[in-house]
């Protein structure tokens, strides 16, 4: 087995719990979906749209992942599972993690944008399931997109976005040494897609509490001035 291969196997292995070896990993949909992308795309580069169209067709009945032969995607690109719409000026670094049905999606062609209009993903982004990424927006690396969120503006390197619209919360996120967070947000009764918007409500009441708590200070060493 190529090098190359293996080390890509290993990377979605590290990232996955489930599969039991290798060769496994080689059954999974996303993998031919990247891989089908990786022809089509050669074939875009090269002017042979109809081909790479084609290409794409096939891959998208074989697997439910649906990527344009136009998208830009980095080294070791896991998509678990399938369902995945990716559009074709997408942009994707490395070791991005995609979960199911999810889409980074363009802008409203009725608006006469032309040129980007999907998002860019940056190094080791993980896109939660359900999740919407909209527009020619970037995402900075080591971003976490929770479960179902959608997103609509620039997300900061390492920030943890939650809700619809999806906002950043105050969980511990994206920094090199932390481990793998799958669906974006830790796996706790907490961060449930159900329970998002009553966790981001209380994030913004802890907030606005400890501002309250700096302006009556604020306020008191005014007065004893």
């Amino acid at each position: 087995m190529p090098s190359r291969l293996t080390a890509y196997l290993d990377s979605i292995r590290a990232r996955d719990p489930a599969p039991r070896s290798r060769a496994e990993i080689l059954l999974y949909p996303g993998l031919w979906a990247v891989g089908f992308h990786r022809v089509a795309h050669w074939l875009f580069r090269r002017r042979a749209y109809f081909l790479a169209r084609a290409v794409n067709h096939w891959s998208r009945a074989w697997t439910a992942i649906d990527i344009h032969p136009g998208a830009t995607i980095g080294r070791n690109f896991f998509i678990d599972h399938g369902f995945v719409v990716i559009g074709e000026t997408a942009e994707i670094g490395d070791d991005v993690t995609i979960y199911q049905c999810v889409t980074l999606g363009g802008t409203s062609p009725d608006n006469g944008v032309a040129g980007k209009r999907h998002p860019t993903l940056g190094d080791g982004v993980i896109v939660g399931s359900g999740a919407q990424v909209l527009g020619p927006i970037t995402v900075g690396p080591r971003a976490r997109i929770g479960a179902n969120a959608v997103v609509t503006k620039a997300v900061a390197a390492g920030a943890v976005m939650v809700g619809i619209p999806a906002r950043p919360t105050t969980v511990a996120g994206g920094r090199a040494e932390a481990p793998f967070l799958a669906y974006g947000t830790p796996c706790a009764e907490l961060f449930d897609p159900q329970t998002q918007k009553v966790e981001l409500l209380r994030c913004e009441l802890d907030t606005l509490r400890r501002r309250l708590d700096a302006l009556v200070e604020e306020d008191g060493a005014k007065r004893s001035a």
